[in-house]
């Protein structure tokens, strides 16, 4: 088995490259590098079923040159930024890149992939927690729409062409390796003022939290079950909890007493920012069905997260932020 990993040297990919690797299977990875870390892969270099090449998915050439031999392909090469940003690297880095890899797939005769969507395609879901047939699918936020729109390419392909397809929607995922998301903020703004921590919104956003090797295993899953046409599945754990909470883990993980939590309000009836969608709790079911089982609930998930940055911080090896 030959597997490609586009982004395979970022947060979620250079854990799912070990696993790959754990299973005897031969990796390409695929990075820019523009997110993903050399240090990331530092586990795995070495492992001659290893093979890494810095480029870019939209780069033609660079697939068809390296797609030979290859079966699956896991999708993770994506601009990460969820924030409002600019459009048009949502536009390019996830759905062109996206399209670009289809294409090369079609043309290599490579019919497996699965792709690392994302809760935000749900946008505010009228039904919590939300299954993955629930409709119709309002993004809030470019990076939702951009990752709803590889979906529905996706989707085209397996019917037109006869690929295989699936792709996880990923509740927020939190452990090692990861240095975007709130708890990665608060440990960085605490090491900055340890007796005050500004956070983000009204503290009501409800969301819910999977530690990485959770997640992993779902991924690993979902590939071993891949069959003809395109399926969704939501990745998380079973439950939610709101931004307060996980500012309490944060602080108690940090062992401060104290502090003071100031809450900026927020946008758009208490938001983070524009484009945060207030409430996020998935249904796992259908992943479940399959024999999966989250280990971690979302505040297991977090304190956990929040112990490995503290551990990082009394190393030197993050750096305090200004609030």
């Amino acid at each position: 088995m030959r597997a490609l990993v586009t982004g395979g040297a970022g947060f979620i990919g250079s854990h799912l490259v070990e696993r790959l690797l754990a299973e005897g299977v031969e990796v390409l990875v695929i990075d820019n590098f523009s997110s993903g870390r050399v240090d990331n892969l530092s586990g795995s270099i070495g492992n001659p079923l290893l093979k890494v090449v810095r480029g870019d998915v939209r780069d033609r050439a660079l697939l068809e040159e390296n797609m030979e031999g290859v079966e699956v392909v896991f999708h993770f090469a994506a601009n990460p930024e969820v924030r409002v940003g600019d459009p048009k690297e949502h536009f390019e880095h996830n759905i062109m890149a996206t399209f670009m890899l289809l294409e090369a797939m079609r043309r290599k005769d490579v019919s497996g992939i699965v792709f690392a969507s994302s809760s935000t395609v749900y946008g505010e879901a009228g039904a919590l927690p939300t299954p993955e047939d629930y409709g119709p699918l309002k993004p809030i936020s470019v990076y939702g729409a951009s990752k709803l729109a590889c979906e529905a390419l996706i989707s085209s392909y397996t019917h037109t062409y006869s690929f295989k397809g699936a792709a996880l929607r990923y509740a927020n995922v939190v452990g090692p390796r990861n240095s975007k998301g709130v708890i990665y903020d608060f440990v960085r703004k605490l090491l900055g003022d340890p007796r005050r921590l500004v956070v983000l919104g009204d503290g009501t956003q409800t969301k819910s939290y999977i530690w990485v090797e959770d997640a992993i295993d779902a991924t690993a899953t979902v590939w071993r079950h891949l069959k003809g046409g395109f399926e969704a599945f939501n990745v998380s754990s079973e439950d939610a909890i709101p931004v307060s909470r996980v500012a309490e883990l944060v602080i108690e993980e940090g062992g401060l007493k104290g502090v003071k939590v100031e809450y900026t309000g927020g946008v758009m009836g208490g938001r983070g920012w524009v484009g945060d969608v207030k409430v996020m709790h998935l249904d796992v079911r259908k992943l479940k069905s399959l024999g999966w089982r989250p280990r971690y609930r979302s505040e297991e998930a977090v304190r956990l997260a929040a112990r490995h940055y503290w551990t990082l911080a009394a190393k030197g090896l993050i750096e305090p932020m200004l609030q």
